[in-house]
């Protein structure tokens, strides 16, 4: 059995099958694929965790969002060579398959299952948070049994997150009409919220105070690090490019510009906003406002008047993150279920709407009742280590395929290899060890259940083994 675990697929197969009439349309381009990324990236990440974050760095956060951000960089770099090679739906676990076996394709395919599920709901219910706070300055409240997971107020009675369901349910609609819609209104609302972002900038830059700069590092390097494990979360979303590999018009070419530019110009906004957070409040007084500490930062400095449109900007950032997170949920089922590993109606596509319309309803409906009947407040960590394992798992990938597969017409090549990829193996897991044991155990209780599926149903039903 240990070989057939193992069994590949070639290079060559994976692109014969796109050819073979299940493929989905093609209407990407590399900015296309950049936004996709800022979209994907800019939400949650700058809007909650720089609070957050700056608990565990202090004014130092700047550093670790630097240091998240090489990490990534290292990974991104894995990502761009296999998605100018592999231009094939499925990100990580496609890779994964041409390279260690079906064995580990699955494991990486079950692993980025749950990093994106997560996110769509986590987010979610953040998303609502904001969504009720802009919908109170109007004076529109929705009944106090419909805000939130039951069991996520202490003490008030709740019956399920209302704003967060109909959210994802709107997200899933739109995805289900097809990749060129969904394009133009994420590019539209990663404009609105660059803007908002800029123009925070352009506002705090005035009220910063060098004091609350001192000391630099309260909490000394280790702080910094467990900060940087945390605020992975905020880089969540460069991978999920690659899964739009088949909608690409030139993925050889534009795969690994919007993978590279979008995690450029995400990390260097990162770097601007926190050093500019910390700067214009002490990090001490995030701790009660760690929901929206880019709002609080600028209700202390008296700045009401952007307090609304950053809250806003929030709002549509989470909008795009869920957007592309569950776009890239999506388009990996659709490729395990190619293979055989899932369903087979998983893989349908619309004949109209060339989407995996099936894929999209069930599991953005999934992921909607888990945004709105679950709390979901610990899972960030579970969610970045499900990132950090699949930075892992390419990381590896990249270096077989090069010593086996060396004269593979590669577009873009991941330097120093295999320097690069080592480098990115061993950040990627020192990272992922200063995550909590309770994060470990949740991580191996979904492994052992993507382990009976494999066996009961992908590895018997797999079109390779078939």
């Amino acid at each position: 059995m240990s070989v057939n675990l193992l069994r590949k697929k070639s290079i060559e197969e994976l692109l014969k099958m796109t050819r073979q009439g299940i493929t989905l349309r093609k209407e990407l381009s590399a900015t296309d694929l950049a936004m996709m990324g800022i979209g994907a990236i800019i939400g949650t990440g700058i809007f909650v965790l720089t609070g957050v974050g700056s608990l565990f760095s202090g004014p130092a956060l700047p550093i670790s969002f630097i240091i998240a951000g090489i990490t990534c960089l290292l990974a991104a770099f894995t990502y761009a060579e296999f998605a100018s090679l592999v231009p094939v739906s499925g990100s990580a676990y496609t890779y994964s398959y041409a390279t260690m076996g079906e064995f580990f394709a699955w494991i990486i395919g079950w692993d980025l299952i749950l990093e994106y599920m997560l996110a769509v709901s986590s987010v979610s219910a953040g998303w609502s948070g904001y969504f009720q706070s802009l919908l109170a300055g109007f004076g529109i409240h929705f009944p106090t049994v419909f805000t939130a997971a039951p069991g996520a107020m202490q003490g008030i009675i709740t019956y399920m997150n209302l704003p967060a369901f109909i959210i994802v349910f709107v997200i899933t609609w739109l995805l289900s009409l097809g990749v060129k819609e969904s394009k133009r209104v994420n590019n539209i609302m990663v404009v609105i919220k660059l803007v908002v972002i800029v123009l925070f900038i352009a506002v705090g830059a005035f009220y910063v105070t060098p004091e609350n700069w001192t000391p630099y590092m309260p909490f000394g390097i280790k702080g910094v690090f467990e900060g940087a494990a945390l605020i992975f979360f905020a880089y969540l979303g460069f991978d999920a490019v690659s899964t739009a590999a088949e909608e690409t018009k030139n993925p050889a070419k534009d795969l690994p510009r919007g993978i590279l530019w979008s995690l450029g110009i995400v990390t260097l906004l990162y770097v601007i906003v926190s050093a500019l957070m910390t700067g214009m409040v002490h990090f001490t007084q995030f701790e009660n406002h760690q929901e929206a500490p880019v709002a609080f930062a600028l209700s202390v400095t008296g700045q009401d008047w952007l307090v609304g449109i950053v809250s806003l900007g929030a709002a549509i950032g989470m909008i795009t993150v869920m957007l592309v997170m569950l776009y890239g949920q999506i388009r990996i089922i659709f490729s395990m279920s190619r293979d055989g590993l899932m369903p087979e109606i998983l893989s349908k596509v619309h004949p109209g709407y060339r989407t995996p319309y099936v894929t999209t309803w069930v599991f953005g409906l999934i992921a909607a009742l888990l945004g709105s009947l679950v709390p979901l407040n610990d899972l960030a960590q579970l969610v970045n280590l499900g990132t950090l394992a699949a930075f892992v798992m390419i990381s590896i990938a990249v270096i077989i395929l090069r010593y086996k597969q060396p004269d593979l017409p590669r577009k873009f090549r991941t330097p120093f290899v295999p320097y690069t990829p080592l480098l990115a193996i061993v950040l990627c897991s020192f990272l992922a060890f200063q995550l909590s044991a309770l994060t470990w155990l949740r991580f191996l209780v979904w492994f052992l259940i993507g382990l009976l599926i494999y066996f009961l149903y992908g590895y018997r039903n797999s079109k390779l083994h078939q």
